[in-house]
C-alpha cells in the first residue's frame, strides 16, 4: 500500500505555473504521484481554486487542460455536511484550510502537503511542505 498524501492548491499551482523556487519540489512530488509511488488525494475545492487562479493568469483553456491532467493522477475526495460542520466549528483562521484538513482526516489521510504550513494547527495529521516531504521520503528510501 502506498503512502497517501493530501495535496493543497498552492502545490498544484507551483507545478502548473512553474513558480520558482517551489516548482522543483512540486515536480518531484508529482513525478512520484505519476509513477504511483505515492497516492495523492485532493478535494473539489482545490480544483475550483486552481482553475480560478490559473484562468486569471493564463487562459480558461490552459486551466482546464491542466486540471484534466491533474484529475488523471489524483483521487478527488467528497466534501460532505460532516466536513462542513467540523470546519464551521473549528478554530482555523481560514475556513478553506479547515475544509481541506477535515477532508483529509475523515478519509484517513495522515499527511497534508502545502506551503502554508502555518495555517494548519498541529493535530491528528502531519502538515508538510513538498520540500520537507521529498527530503524525508528520500532519507527514508535510502535507509531501506
Amino acid at each position: 500500500m502506498n503512502l497517501k498524501v493530501f495535496i493543497d492548491s498552492d502545490i498544484v499551482l507551483d507545478l502548473f505555473s512553474q513558480r520558482e523556487p517551489h516548482y522543483r519540489y512540486a515536480a518531484q512530488l508529482f513525478t512520484l504521484i505519476d509513477r504511483e509511488i505515492i497516492d495523492a488525494y485532493t478535494s473539489p475545492l482545490i480544483f475550483a481554486n486552481t482553475h480560478y487562479i490559473l484562468k486569471k493568469y493564463t487562459s480558461n483553456n490552459f486551466a482546464l487542460q491542466s486540471l484534466r491532467k491533474l484529475k488523471a493522477i489524483v483521487h478527488i475526495l467528497p466534501i460532505d455536511s460532516k466536513i462542513v460542520e467540523q470546519s464551521l466549528n473549528s478554530d482555523f483562521n481560514v475556513f478553506e484550510d479547515a475544509i481541506q484538513y477535515y477532508t483529509a482526516v475523515n478519509n484517513g489521510i495522515k499527511i497534508i502537503l502545502t506551503r502554508n504550513v502555518k495555517d494548519y494547527k498541529p493535530g491528528a495529521i502531519t502538515v508538510s511542505t513538498p520540500e520537507e516531504f521529498i527530503k524525508m521520503w528520500q532519507t527514508h528510501r535510502r535507509k531501506k
